[in-house]
């Protein structure tokens, strides 16, 4: 039978996610309602997408029989409620990146996870790509020997931007696109936490950080460099040093254009969306659609790519780099408690 798909919130991440679905089987992912907080939208979204029920609140989809598991599209602010009201509606959850504000959510939600048996993961997208799982089986096979340091970069011009600009929503370089260079570096080195971290960033008038770079040192000697920016593109590649060669993942957030392992170069097709996506190569999100669906056959609560214990080693890290330049949110408290 089809994974029945609920999805939470009329975003356009939530616009793309439906699109890569609808590139897998009708026989294995079907999306059956969606909600938002201004039922006309979530009724537009529904007759774009031929999707037969549409609410115009969050709880309603949350006691929808019908549905199997809920993926959640909200601004990162609202991650944490969101993901609590329909665990505790007793549905399985895939949420958007970040997974929380800070990592006392984080641990709250995975607590709720495992006591109600409900699976419950963060929707990394780029862990799934054929061009990570590559990456990950190179290095496992000794393709580039012991490897000692990672580094990435993603910068993109995006400051004037109301979620990467505005505290409130929980904006910032590191939550919105250090992220993605955290889980890179867990993919690598984790699930271990680094041994050391040290950062320098900028803030912007609003409070929230322009941009951040960081070194993380992990047991072994080895080291991560990561660089985030808000306002300048950066080189938004990754780089992968071993003992005996290299690894360079092209525009690694996304790794869909190319990756090269010791000057050889792998590149993966795309299938095409029925319409162009809002983000670019987030047809991508098919693969983590997927593993979602083998999960819940599995009867698993938590994917063995993305860990919840990657995902709380991952915003521990966040905690701490927010912690060091002085970016602190309304939901953290005392930052202090959570690093």
């Amino acid at each position: 039978m089809a994974t029945k798909w609920g999805i939470l919130s009329a975003s356009k991440i939530s616009h793309d996610f439906v699109l890569a679905l609808e590139t897998l089987s009708a026989e294995d992912h079907k999306v059956v309602a969606v909600a938002a907080k201004d039922k006309s939208r979530a009724e537009n979204f529904a007759n774009d997408f031929g999707i037969s029920t549409y609410y115009g609140s969050y709880e309603e989809l949350g006691n929808d029989a019908n549905v199997d598991v809920v993926y959640i599209g909200a601004l990162n602010h609202q991650h944490y409620e969101l993901t609590k009201l329909m665990l505790e509606s007793g549905k399985p959850v895939l949420c958007e990146k970040p997974f929380c504000i800070n990592a006392k959510q984080l641990n709250e939600l995975i607590k709720i996870s495992k006591e109600k048996r409900l699976f419950l993961m963060e929707a990394m997208w780029s862990r799934f790509t054929p061009a990570y799982q590559k990456v990950l089986e190179e290095i496992q096979n000794g393709a580039i020997g012991a490897v000692l340091k990672v580094q990435a970069n993603f910068g993109v011009p995006i400051s004037n931007i109301e979620r990467i600009w505005k505290k409130e929503v929980g904006g910032g370089s590191i939550l919105d696109l250090g992220v993605y260079t955290l889980h890179l570096v867990d993919a690598i080195f984790g699930p271990g936490k680094p041994e050391f971290v040290v950062s320098k960033g900028v803030m912007n008038s609003h409070g929230t950080d322009e941009n951040v770079s960081a070194i993380l040192t992990y047991s072994e000697g080895r080291i991560a460099v990561v660089s985030t920016h808000t306002k300048v593109k950066l080189n938004c590649s990754a780089f992968i040093y071993g003992t005996n060669g290299m690894i360079t993942i092209h525009e690694f957030f996304h790794a869909s254009k190319k990756v090269t392992i010791n000057s050889t170069d792998y590149e993966f097709a795309q299938p095409n969306t029925r319409k162009p996506t809002l983000f670019p190569n987030s047809v991508q999100l098919r693969y983590e659609i997927e593993h979602v669906r083998q999960c819940l056959k599995k009867g698993l609560i938590e994917s063995p790519i993305v860990t919840l214990e990657n995902s709380y080693n991952v915003q521990q890290t966040m905690d701490l780099l927010r912690k060091q330049i002085g970016q602190q949110f309304e939901e953290d408290d005392d930052l202090s408690t959570n690093v």
